[in-house]
């Protein structure tokens, strides 16, 4: 189903963000095609412009979104890690931007008659933090091409859609804010970097964490219903004790992928981090890949 590495990173770490995101302005938002369907350019275009609506927000035009994420060399992956998404909502010159994929797909099920499904996977990505917002697929069955469709556009369109979204940014909004003001009111202790070879680590007379005993994070039916497949990176502080201390999504995947994943790591204990003997916090990367199991 899925298999995991277990790679080191150590790090200066400092506050999460560089500065304070004026409160007042309407915030920036770009919607990215759902994929290079011509139905996939239509969705995305149809909760653009229900987005619209919404005073709080200034929408991108489509075309220059569409030409800046090309720039920055974005292929329509929904599995990004924090560097990448950051760049990408950088390049785009928005606060908040949303990738998705939508399709329409027949199905011959093994009984009852033949149907069309429509579905959009769609996520909402934070410039600032890199972090995924909000993630959701609704999907729509019918008998026809058309009427599968008719109905996910809709639901798009809808004022339910649009207030999810606005609820989902500002709620990140307000996240954001307590955190830099975390980050500015307690002083963030320094881990130093360190080798993610154990042979160089050897040599520097560092011996890297291990766990006690490996978990492995469930694949959640909400991943199952969409057959995703994806990597989450997890960055994972432990202190001298080999506790954690912090837990972090370095790379999502949306889907339940990332609840699954956090949920497991905060189970975990570590055999300590030791330089010459002496036990030391350190930062550890996480990465498990998922992958859909056999039917």
């Amino acid at each position: 189903m899925h298999r995991i590495f277990f790679l080191v990173v150590m790090s200066i770490t400092f506050g999460p963000y560089g500065h304070a995101q004026a409160p007042d302005r309407p915030l920036n938002l770009a919607v990215l095609d759902f994929g290079d369907s011509s139905f996939g350019r239509l969705a995305s275009d149809q909760l653009l412009i229900n987005l619209k609506s919404e005073a709080e927000l200034i929408t991108i035009d489509r075309d220059q979104g569409r030409v800046a994420a090309r720039g920055a060399s974005y292929s329509g992956s929904l599995n990004l890690p924090l560097r990448e998404a950051r760049d990408l909502g950088a390049a785009i010159g928005c606060d908040y931007y949303v990738l998705g994929d939508a399709q329409t797909l027949r199905r011959s099920p093994s009984t009852g008659p033949i149907y069309f499904e429509s579905y959009a996977s769609i996520f909402l990505v934070s410039s600032r933090t890199g972090r995924l917002v909000r993630w959701e697929r609704p999907v729509f069955r019918a008998a026809t091409f058309a009427a599968a469709e008719k109905l996910l556009l809709t639901e798009l369109s809808s004022n339910d859609a649009r207030h999810r979204y606005v609820i989902s940014i500002r709620r990140e909004q307000e996240n954001e804010r307590k955190e830099r003001e975390m980050a500015i009111d307690t002083k963030t202790p320094i881990i130093e970097e360190a080798p993610d070879d154990d042979r160089i680590a050897d040599a520097q007379g560092l011996r890297l964490p291990r766990p006690y005993r490996r978990l492995h994070p469930a694949y959640p039916e909400s991943a199952a219903r969409a057959e995703a497949e994806a990597t989450v990176d997890v960055l994972v502080d432990l202190n001298a004790a080999g506790e954690l201390t912090r837990v972090e999504v370095a790379r999502w995947a949306g889907f339940g992928l990332d609840e699954a994943t956090v949920e497991t790591v905060r189970q975990l204990h570590f055999f300590p981090a030791m330089r010459n003997g002496t036990p030391i916090p350190i930062r550890v990367l996480l990465r498990y890949n998922f992958r859909k199991p056999p039917k």
